[in-house]
């Protein structure tokens, strides 16, 4: 278990923090000469009759209670698993009390306890009193109810009692499943020597074991855990709910910072937009405006950014004190989020507390972030139940998800988040790692077919439509992967048919009238004998005795039938011959990983420029793809060859 303290300056923490542990968390110099927690502090105490192992040993985050320090209090609270409020009972209910427990019950936490120290400087009326204040301080949030412990951490008074309510409720808490994916929210890097570095935090989600990879995030820069400290012990592995400090090889100390997230071996997509679900606290100075600059905080981070307020109705007005509102939060820099984290946010300047909320949507779109379709989004995003949100999800997304994106948003593999798959939605894996509902997918078909009966009405002597096209006509929001894999599916069906690079409907035939089907049987063969180097349309005019713009015009006819390819403008290969040059650039991807230039000429026989159009001419297609420029420029394939 992990305990945070909260509480105004002054109030004893560190005291009782030391009387509980006999640990001073206060390390640093400035701290022992002015006698106040500036930094984070760390103690560690072992449970009675246990082994003395890292489950057994209760962990607690000392944090500072000057108000200035109320972004250092925020990242240490983050991932703690019970609140010890701190008051003292001469002064009472401060404001930084106030402040603290406002921001334990914007992340949510309803496990704690009340230590009312200095008890030995109060009559037993005062300690009543204030007992009475902070039970009704707290009937309106999550730790209703907590127990208040009167003591005093200078006598031990109290102390023991305390500290034996603490092990019965670590000894009662469930331990954590360790599931999803492992993050750790850094709070601490540091060297040391023959050792290198260190980096320390709360685990979040997760497990983590020596030996294992982790990504440093946002950047991505990635590490192997050399070796591991769980609650100040020696392991080989550790969980969610545990506090780590992990020796990583192959990372140096400026790589990594607080506010930083270790995460496991995958993918880390860092994002700037966050739709939330925003809590204003009911005490917030003022409505909050839409626009308004703010101070981000999340996990042990905080960074400026804006509010965006996705009520319409709250453009003018703003979010009054104590209300709710969808909202998205963009930071003016890349971050490492998951659905279910907290946001709380500050005012620009640091001195107020706004409110917070939980993470609804990491990757929040730049546009139409108000459209009923994306708040219907959202509110499937709301369900806490993963099949019910993962069905809800499908059912609200017309052209479906990208499942890499989601395991990433939330914290899962996806292979957990396939198990979770509706009956009926389809996951399509040919090009694009893709989820759909059967529903959208209906309406997405019945869109094609609708369109490709259309252009076949207007334009009968046309085989059909080519891919990027109809997609433009047909989704252009929708990734050419994921529309590539929706039209093979509907070949398979027997919905749609291709002819060449066109697809159209089953029963759609074009057919060339007798003159123009006699010089295509003519030129054809011309085509096939000349393999790899096959003469230009103007030869070809020559050759067949017509004029180069019909003979152009009927090319162009037949690669729409499949019959030819349209390399570049004038150059025409025959179906065959692409085949066998693709069946090269296969070749090379797998011996090389990549298809350069000079290697395709080579294998080929070609000239360089020769090759350079193939080349180019996969890339269009979706065959190939090209990376980097100049003589670092390779290729490599991307999907099928798109030639009957």
């Amino acid at each position: 278990m992990l305990i945070g303290t909260a509480g105004h300056i002054d109030h004893g923490k560190t005291t009782l923090v030391r009387a509980l542990t006999g640990v001073d968390t206060d390390r640093l110099p400035e701290e022992k000469r002015r006698g106040i927690t500036i930094e984070l502090g760390y103690a560690y105490l072992p449970q009675p009759g246990m082994n003395d192992t890292p489950e057994q040993v209760i962990g607690f985050v000392d944090v500072p209670g000057h108000e200035k320090f109320v972004p250092t209090m925020l990242a240490g609270a983050s991932g703690v698993d019970f609140a010890l409020l701190v008051v003292a009972a001469d002064d009472g209910l401060m404001p930084q009390t106030r402040e603290h427990l406002q921001i334990l019950e914007l992340l949510g936490l309803g496990r704690g306890a009340v230590a009312l120290t200095k008890a030995d400087r109060a009559s037993p009326e005062r300690l009543a009193r204030v007992s009475h204040e902070i039970a009704a301080l707290l009937a309106p949030t999550n730790l209703a109810g907590a127990p208040i412990f009167p003591l005093s951490a200078i006598t031990g008074e109290g102390v023991a009692v305390l500290r034996d309510h603490l092990f019965d409720v670590a000894r009662s808490l469930p331990q954590p499943a360790g599931e999803g994916g492992f993050r750790l929210a850094v709070d601490r890097v540091f060297t040391l020597p023959g050792a290198g570095t260190i980096v320390a935090g709360s685990v979040h989600a997760g497990q983590i074991a020596v030996g294992d990879t982790v990504i440093v995030a946002p950047a991505g820069t990635t590490a192997r855990v050399r070796s591991l400290h769980v609650q100040n012990r020696k392991a080989e592995q550790g969980r969610a709910g545990q506090r780590c400090a992990l020796n990583l090889a192959g990372l140096s100390v400026d790589q990594v910072k607080r506010g930083d997230w270790l995460s496991g071996a995958g993918q880390v997509l860092p994002v700037t937009r966050l739709d939330i679900d925003l809590q204003l606290a009911i005490d917030a100075p003022r409505a909050l405006a839409h626009g308004a600059v703010v101070q981000i905080h999340h996990g042990t981070r905080h960074l400026p950014g804006r509010v965006a307020l996705l009520d319409a109705s709250l453009e003018k007005s703003g979010l009054p004190p104590g209300r709710r509102s969808l909202a998205q939060v963009v930071a003016d820099a890349p971050l490492h989020a998951c659905r279910g984290d907290l946001v709380v946010l500050r005012d620009s300047h640091g001195r107020h507390t706004l409110g917070g909320g939980r993470i609804l949507d990491p990757f929040g779109p730049t546009r139409q972030r108000r459209h009923p379709e994306r708040l219907a989004i959202l509110a499937a995003q709301a369900l806490t139940d993963p099949a019910g949100r993962l069905q809800a999800l499908l059912g609200q997304a017309p052209l479906g998800l990208d499942l890499a994106q989601l395991a990433v948003a939330e914290n899962r593999r996806s292979a957990d988040l396939l198990a979770l798959l509706p009956a009926g939605a389809f996951h399509l894996t040919d090009r694009a790692d893709w989820l759909i509902g059967h529903q959208p997918l209906l309406i997405l078909a019945r869109r094609v077919t609708a369109r490709l009966a259309e252009h076949h009405a207007q334009h009968g002597d046309e085989p059909g439509l080519e891919r990027d096209r109809l997609r433009r006509m047909v989704a252009p929001q929708a990734p050419a992967a994921a529309f590539t894999d929706w039209l093979a599916r509907w070949l398979g069906e027997g919905l749609l048919a291709r002819s060449g690079s066109a697809w159209h409907l089953p029963d759609h035939k074009v057919e060339l009238d007798a003159r123009d089907r006699r010089l295509a049987d003519t030129l054809l063969p011309w085509l096939q004998d000349a393999g790899f180097e096959p003469p230009w349309v103007r030869d070809i005019a020559t050759r067949l005795g017509q004029p180069e713009a019909l003979t152009r015009d009927l090319l162009k006819r037949l690669a729409t039938r499949g019959e030819t390819c349209q390399v570049v403008r004038d150059l025409f290969y025959t179906p065959a011959a692409v085949r066998r040059l693709g069946t090269i650039a296969n070749e090379l991807m797998a011996e090389h990983g990549a298809i350069r230039a000079a290697d395709f000429r080579d294998r080929t026989g070609l000239g360089r420029k020769r090759a350079i159009q193939i080349l180019e001419y996969f890339d269009r297609v979706g065959f190939t793809r090209k990376l980097g420029h100049g003589h670092g420029e390779q290729h490599r394939i991307r999907g099928e060859l798109p030639v009957n």
